[in-house]
């Protein structure tokens, strides 16, 4: 089994909490890291500046497409970020508590 990370930007501690707790759960993901980051980008033609929650999820790509639609549809933001980055090499020992908490 292959790890899959998975990255997306919340507006609040809140509604991440919220999925995180849930895809924990039922074993979507083994973890979800997230800190406070700040962001700076454009929207509708203007910049911005505000804080936001980077949030990391950690599954299987057997999950992955699970994972990326249950992001989209609770997703706050109109265009939520899902960035999915490929992971080459990975602990054999982390990996091994990867797949035992999706699974």
């Amino acid at each position: 089994m292959k790890p899959a990370i998975i990255i997306s930007t919340y507006p609040n501690k809140k509604s991440i909490l919220k999925i995180a707790n849930e895809l924990v759960k039922n074993k979507t993901v083994a973890c979800v890291n997230f800190s406070k980051i700040s962001s700076i980008y454009s929207w509708n033609g203007k910049i911005e500046s505000t804080s936001e929650y980077l949030a990391i999820f950690k599954t299987l790509t057997k999950n992955k497409v699970l994972l990326k639609k249950k992001i989209k549809e609770t997703h706050p933001y109109d265009v939520p970020e899902i960035a999915e980055i490929d992971v080459t090499s990975i602990d054999k020992s982390y990996l091994n508590w990867l797949i035992e908490s999706t699974t």
